[in-house]
């Protein structure tokens, strides 16, 4: 599946998706029901079970496992690189990070902290060890390294609403939102038709 989403899954589809974050519980019958009831949209639970099979197998979406939070210490790692080892050595340096199983979350961001983790151990002391490896291993590539802690964590979580604003940027979809009551027909005419997602970045890119 492409990065613009609305380019391989219709507004239904997403309704769809969204009734199902709302409801994680919920049979397919059950979200068959509310798919008719709120918004109109015709769906046997067969279909329902088949249309979510494939969003999952084209990746719209993952079922994951979280572990209760108490059970790690979590920690944001901010990498700088030093670029004139950069080219040489960056690859093992990624390679090594994605496959570490302590790593939970590991992005680009557009800062001097190029690459960002956020980690997972089980003690401080553990931490410790672990970026003191990391350094003798893969120190060449890396300019400054920042850790932080984090501390009572107070929300994780994907908000079904969100989808509203992904689903109110087609035709369709505002029309939905209508029968479900909850944009104004006014508001529908004057929305936008679409907008252009924007493109994924290489996770390797330090330019």
């Amino acid at each position: 599946m492409s990065d613009d989403t609305l380019a391989d899954i219709g507004a239904r589809d997403l309704i769809l998706l969204q009734a199902r974050i709302a409801n994680p519980t919920a049979s397919s019958r059950e979200l068959s029901e509310i798919l008719k009831d709120e918004y109109g949209i015709s769906l046997s639970h067969n279909h329902v079970n088949t249309l979510l099979r494939e969003m999952e197998t084209d990746g719209l979406f993952r079922k994951t496992v979280v572990p209760r939070r108490t059970l790690f210490k979590h920690y944001v790692f901010r990498i700088a690189f030093h670029y004139p080892n950069f080219r040489d050595h960056w690859e093992d340096c990624y390679d090594a990070l994605v496959e570490d199983p302590h790593v939970l979350m590991f992005f680009n961001a557009d800062h001097k902290y190029r690459w960002q983790l956020i980690t997972q151990f089980r003690s401080t002391e553990q931490m410790d060890e672990w970026v003191t490896s990391f350094f003798e291993d893969h120190g060449e590539v890396i300019d400054e390294f920042e850790t932080t802690s984090v501390h009572n964590l107070h929300k994780f979580k994907t908000d079904a609403a969100i989808f509203d604003d992904l689903i109110s940027e087609t035709e369709e979809g505002r029309e939905y939102l209508q029968r479900r009551g909850d944009l104004d027909p006014e508001a529908s005419a004057d929305a936008p038709s679409g907008t252009d997602a924007p493109s994924g970045s290489d996770a390797a890119d330090a330019e």
